[in-house]
């Protein structure tokens, strides 16, 4: 869409009124080609116009050519470097092209020139974020909304930064501006993330609807949707909403992939793979693996085992599925990934919570008691509950102080293992980043089936509550394998180990190892908060999956840096 904004801008008199407003008409009409033909031949005989080059820059862009646009608007700039909007234009078709750092400096230029001009902010606060400069593009996007307060755009780019940086609170409370600006689907869409991942599901859930009451035919708002009722328990509706997006569009990734996890959580294999193979996103090759593997086709299974090892050397899921299947079978494992993946189990204290009548215990046990979040259906766990959304992104000081003493655990656990020779070591993540963490609280009889944690790197648990009145040694520990899951067994030589933790205790480990509790007979409550390292390539983006927390999709994603129109004047 273009724009037609009037300046005050003294024209050459060479080109009559009549042929630039025929130009502008062809311009705003949509009637690009021609547009660009005109331009071009009055550029000829007016080479000194700035208007015809102002909108030949205008009417290449929108044909996508992006190239001829760049020479076309410095072509301009050489004539009349003090116009802002060609400087913003510039930095548009620079964007399209990759040019970031370019394109940011001629965004600066624009706002040098013109400081109200709120959407050179804005899509400054692009550029800045697709570098990662997310300090700079927050303030830029704040700069957008101060100039101008009804910008929703930027009220919706604000908020997915800050979600991606995990200050959810301040996230919400940006989408909830912009839908009060302008009540749009992907503003709803955008806020239902948000609320999910702080563990608000009804929240979650209303905003999903909300969004497919305006367009009905979202299909990632039916995707998402479908997750939120699966955690909150709604397995039909789950299923009919993952149904209503494929519905809508077959090859949507993120229905593909999120009815796929449903069907393989829920033990549906064989229905599963198709769906899989479908989304082709992120570790769809280990969970397609992982149902030939349960299902024993093993010949179609052993075929794509080298493809999937060639595609990823950094997988615990596709290390779990090589362990087994080589020990399972006396064969090499080609995927060295974590050798004796058992050795690497840490068991330690964390003196903090286990002193004496430890201030910070008192303040997460208040927490988990009071703070509001939702519940998250969990089929491998038995007598128990186990909370949604990343618990150490919340506000709450309690959870964010635990996430610390974690990482702080986790670190000197990586200087231990630092000379070790295997990919868990080597690619080990720099910066300790939780992708998830939840709390699981269980009563008499409680325990959680055997399984590993796909998305993570290491996985573990701190201890705040355990039972005492225990009618064997076992009852209430971890127990650790290289096999699990119902895996195909072909004999019981498996390795395993067993973990008593106590109240304070932290245990973790490669999220390629199998883990289970023993049920316990006591009535008291047995209380962990859990939590998955995040890999160090982490290459989840565009949807959920899971338990990986997924911040909204933007409303200008970093390859298209321009949202609002490109200028033209006369």
């Amino acid at each position: 869409m273009v724009r037609l904004m009037r300046m005050q801008i003294q024209q050459p008199k060479m080109a009559s009124q009549q042929e630039i407003q025929s130009l502008l008409n062809l311009l705003n009409s949509g009637q690009l080609p021609q547009a660009e033909a005109t331009a071009k031949t009055l550029i000829q005989r007016y080479p000194q116009l700035f208007i015809l080059y102002n909108v030949l820059g205008v009417a290449l862009e929108g044909q996508r050519k992006f190239a001829e646009a760049e020479t076309v608007y410095r072509k301009a700039i050489v004539l009349d470097n003090k116009i802002a909007e060609i400087h913003f234009n510039l930095g548009a078709v620079l964007g399209h092209q990759g040019k970031t750092e370019e394109a940011i400096q001629s965004y600066r230029k624009a706002v040098m020139l013109k400081p109200g001009l709120a959407p050179a902010y804005f899509n400054l606060g692009i550029a800045l974020q697709a570098l990662g400069r997310f300090d700079e593009a927050l303030a830029a996007y704040r700069k957008a909304i101060a100039v101008e307060p009804g910008f929703y755009e930027a009220h919706g780019n604000l908020g997915a930064l800050l979600q991606q940086q995990g200050k959810l609170e301040e996230a919400i409370a940006s989408y909830r501006k912009a839908l009060a600006i302008y009540p749009d689907a992907r503003g709803h869409f955008n806020l239902g993330t948000a609320l999910r991942n702080h563990g608000l599901l009804e929240d979650a859930i209303r905003s999903f609807q909300s969004a497919l009451a305006i367009n009905p035919d979202y299909a990632e708002a039916h995707s998402n949707l479908g997750e939120s009722l699966w955690y909150h328990g709604k397995l039909n509706e789950a299923v009919a909403h993952f149904n209503q997006a494929l519905a809508i569009d077959p090859g949507n990734a993120s229905a593909n992939y999120n009815l796929a996890v449903f069907l393989y959580d829920n033990g549906e294999l064989e229905r599963a793979i198709p769906h899989f193979e479908a989304s082709q996103h992120d570790d769809w090759r280990e969970r397609t693996l992982y149902c030939l593997y349960k299902t024993e086709r093993y010949d179609e299974f052993r075929e794509k085992l080298q493809d999937a090892i060639a595609a990823n050397s950094s997988s615990p899921l596709l290390a779990t599925l090589s362990t087994h299947y080589a020990l399972n079978f006396g064969t090499q494992d080609d995927y060295n990934f974590c050798n004796n993946p058992l050795d690497f189990v840490y068991h330690g204290r964390i003196d903090a919570l286990a002193e004496p009548d430890s201030p910070i215990l008192k303040e997460l046990l208040h927490d988990i008691d009071q703070a509001e979040i939702s519940a998250r259906q969990q089929s491998r766990l038995h007598h128990g509950i186990q909370s949604s959304g990343n618990l150490f992104k919340r506000p709450e000081a309690s959870f964010r102080k635990l996430a610390g003493l974690i990482a702080d655990t986790i670190r000197s656990y990586y200087r231990k293992y630092a000379h070790e020779d295997c990919a868990f070591i080597r690619e080990f993540p720099k910066e300790v980043e939780f992708s998830s963490s939840w709390y699981v609280r269980m009563r008499q009889g409680g325990h959680l089936d055997s399984h590993i944690h796909e998305e993570g790197w290491i996985s573990g648990a701190v201890y705040l509550a355990m039972p005492k009145q225990l009618a064997s040694e076992e009852e209430g520990c971890i127990e650790l394998s290289t096999h699990g899951d119902r895996y195909p067994q072909k004999h019981q030589n498996f390795p395993s180990k067993l973990v008593k933790p106590q109240v304070g205790d932290v245990c973790f480990f490669p999220s390629s190892v199998f883990h289970r509790t023993i049920p316990f007979t006591s009535d008291e409550e047995r209380i962990c908060v859990a939590f998955d390292v995040k890999p160090a390539k982490m290459v989840k983006t565009g949807f959920p999956a899971m338990m990986a927390g997924w911040f909204a999709l933007l409303y200008a994603e970093a390859a298209e840096l321009l949202l609002v129109p490109l200028y033209v004047f006369a």
